[in-house]
């Protein structure tokens, strides 16, 4: 197995808000964070590293998060846990109005894989040379999609595509959308809409396939094509490859 994750700031912003991670617990099992900030006088990066830090503590002093049941249940307690954190913060912090993060993250053990996320940071599974994406966004411009109100060409390039309908600390209750993946996969990659936005399903995929590119030289050519196209975000991929083999 081999993991590797980065994040960019981005050609246009003048601060990263966003905090990536892939940690592993006592029993050898993987968890991959994306979480992109959002906020002001820089609360953006407070609230992706508090969603990052505490889960991936949490995480990494676990023996083991038990049945797939155990591991979800634990997924939706710990989100629950890192809204209300958020949300005090804020109430705590005058200048950190509008606190809140997307957050995104994949499980990975022997016995399941189970993805959780908040927002519109994305979850993948690679298999076979072709990317599927797991997780749904929350966004204005997807629920328009989901409902029939808007075509999937016009979503691409709405106006209103980044308008988010859910984040960590933008509300009392927040749950994750939580998804199993039962098949074997080859591959999981987690990114921020700095990444997604900018570059196409089909352009990372070439990426993961270059055969001549080890895990490090992947990651960083995506985020290096994200900044070509543009880099009008911060920019964080995590990427966990040769899955299953030891």
């Amino acid at each position: 197995m081999l993991a590797h994750y980065q994040t960019d700031a981005g050609k246009v912003r003048s601060h990263n808000e966003d905090s990536v991670t892939i940690v592993q617990n006592e029993s050898g099992d993987y968890l991959l964070m994306v979480a992109d900030g959002m906020g002001g006088h820089k609360a953006g990066e407070v609230a992706s590293s508090m969603a990052v830090t505490t889960i991936g503590s949490r995480f990494q002093k676990s023996s083991s998060l038990g049945s797939k049941m155990d591991a979800i249940n634990w997924i939706k307690e710990i989100y629950g846990e890192v809204n209300t954190s958020i949300i005090k913060y804020a109430q705590e912090h005058v200048d950190s109005q509008g606190l809140g993060t997307t957050l995104v993250c994949a499980i990975y053990s022997k016995d399941y894989l189970i993805f959780a996320n908040v927002g519109d940071s994305s979850g993948f599974v690679y298999k076979n040379k072709k990317l599927y994406k797991v997780t749904k966004d929350h966004t204005l411009v997807n629920l328009l999609v989901e409902s029939g109100e808007l075509r999937e060409e016009e979503a691409e390039h709405h106006p209103q595509k980044n308008v988010l309908m859910k984040a960590l600390g933008a509300a009392e209750k927040t749950e994750p959308d939580v998804f199993v993946v039962e098949d074997p996969v080859d591959g999981i990659l987690l990114a921020s809409d700095g990444l997604t936005n900018m570059i196409e399903k089909e352009q990372i995929e070439r990426v993961l396939n270059d055969e001549s590119l080890d895990i490090e030289e992947k990651v960083d050519k995506l985020i290096l094509k994200a900044n070509l196209r543009g880099g009008n975000d911060n920019i964080s991929v995590a990427y966990l490859s040769e899955v299953g083999e030891k």
